[in-house]
């Protein structure tokens, strides 16, 4: 595949992404978390089942052993279960700008997980990566006033969105120790996902109906569940330079202010992009310099 065809996939997925806390704000204003995530997470197995079947991996996924199934349905609690239900009840609290950035910490909680988990060392530079990276969460938590003198807006959301990212992680480190293909994993934890949040909507939601607010639920599950990753995946499998299109995917939460801004209306808080940039500055001192180092 040529390099211009990778970029495109990547690019692709992360304008998809980009676009998901503006769709997560639309469809909860017709329909509660629950309704949402089911939705959104039935149609993304669907659509993911499809592309397995046009790939003609339907082999692999019915190698799936009962260990592997159990496996699937461990990490579909974790996401999208959990991780989304969480993360969606942020985005009711929260105005989109804030529950969006503060979520993008998962990279940092990860290298913090990392240590007991994966049994990896904590350098100087990924503490000091950290400590950059908090201090965006604490500006972008202020929502427009002092950050270092006004208590935490909202600080249930807050707690939400970071806890969101900390499931996040977790799952990922859950789901580095699984060799099988990545389609075939996210597929399954949709599925067992969707389940997961049919018998909790059944329990504890109301019945809804398809109406307006169904659309951007669809979307949601369309795109940031499924043609995202599809794209993303694609674009990983082919690049002979996974670091360089890996950086990539952090210009969308800055991309994500631009939508949130122009759909939803929202102010956007001169906290928000100054505490998102230390988060993000954080994560790429954390990825960088390692590997300039080696290069020296």
């Amino acid at each position: 595949m040529k390099q211009r065809s990778i970029y495109l996939f990547a690019l692709t997925a992360i304008l998809l992404w980009s676009t998901a806390g503006t769709a997560f704000k639309l469809a909860l204003r017709g329909m509660d978390v629950m309704q949402l995530l089911f939705t959104a997470s039935t149609v993304a197995w669907i659509f993911l089942l499809a592309v397995i079947v046009i790939r003609k991996q339907t082999g692999d996924l019915l190698k799936n052993s009962a260990k592997t199934i159990a496996r699937s349905a461990i990490g579909g609690f974790l996401n999208p279960f959990l991780y989304y239900m969480i993360l969606l009840t942020a985005y009711n609290i929260l105005p989109a700008q804030i529950a969006g950035p503060l979520n993008y910490t998962w990279p940092v909680i990860l290298t913090l997980l990392s240590v007991p988990f994966l049994h990896q060392k904590l350098r100087v530079v990924e503490l000091l990566a950290i400590l950059i990276s908090f201090v965006g969460v604490v500006v972008i938590s202020s929502q427009g006033s002092n950050p270092f003198t006004t208590p935490v807006n909202e600080p249930k959301g807050v707690f939400l969105a970071l806890i969101s990212a900390i499931i996040w992680a977790s799952f990922w480190i859950f789901n580095v120790r699984d060799s099988r293909p990545e389609i075939i994993k996210i597929t399954l934890n949709f599925f067992f996902g969707s389940v997961f949040t049919g018998i909790t909507m059944l329990i504890l939601s109301k019945p809804f109906t398809w109406n307006l607010s169904t659309i951007p639920a669809v979307y949601v599950g369309l795109t940031e569940m499924a043609i995202a990753f599809v794209c993303w995946l694609t674009a990983l499998e082919n690049t002979k330079n996974n670091a360089r299109i890996s950086n990539l995917v952090f210009i969308s939460p800055f991309i994500a202010l631009f939508f949130i801004h122009l759909i939803l209306g929202e102010k956007i808080y001169w906290t928000t992009p100054a505490g998102l940039a230390l988060i993000v500055t954080g994560i790429l001192i954390q990825q960088l310099l390692p590997a300039l180092k080696e290069k020296t």
